[in-house]
């Protein structure tokens, strides 16, 4: 199976995946890291994996979330996945094509209109709302009053609002004979 075309292939998987409503991030990382293994093996018909390996590839943390994705994409056809139980042998893994082999691929523009022969740019001019941006919104409009006159503002504004600005607590009527 040595003539695997590495677009195609990742173009047809990922086709796939945006059907596929069972798979969560984990499930194409996993499945990514293996693609790798798999490229690195020379897109052999069946290739070993070492588990610590492709865990790392796929920044998964836990084994029980990489046996349970690993047993799940093999059970979903999009692996086969054969557990040796051996720590010294590896479990062997069988990738399936999922694009067609050979040729150059060549993708046309999915525009709209069909018109153009290269990738279509979108500009993206809407800001990214965080909470940060959310809370400048709210700030008046002319910020560029003088600085005396906004830090004297401020200071009766806390004044007013906290009474003991340092948090601690006074009082003139203290009893020194109870306990702290």
């Amino acid at each position: 199976m040595g003539d695997i075309n590495y677009i195609k292939h990742l173009n047809g998987v990922f086709g796939q995946f945006t059907k596929d409503g069972r798979l969560n991030p984990t499930h194409i990382s996993l499945y990514v890291a293996l693609f790798q293994l798999w490229n690195n093996n020379f897109f052999r018909e069946s290739f070993y994996i070492n588990r610590e390996e492709v865990m790392e590839f796929s920044k998964i943390g836990s084994k029980s979330t990489y046996h349970r994705c690993i047993k799940e994409l093999s059970h979903w056809d999009y692996i086969r996945y054969e557990p040796s139980h051996n720590p010294f042998k590896g479990s062997r893994i069988k990738m399936f094509d999922f694009g067609t082999s050979g040729g150059q691929v060549v993708y046309p523009s999915h525009t709209n209109f069909g018109t153009s022969s290269g990738q279509a740019l979108v500009p993206i001019n809407k800001p990214i709302q965080t909470k940060k941006n959310n809370r400048n919104s709210e700030k008046p409009e002319n910020s560029k009053k003088s600085t005396s006159h906004t830090s004297e503002s401020k200071d009766k504004q806390l004044r007013a609002t906290v009474p003991n600005r340092d948090n601690l607590r006074t009082t003139t009527d203290k009893d020194y004979h109870q306990p702290l």
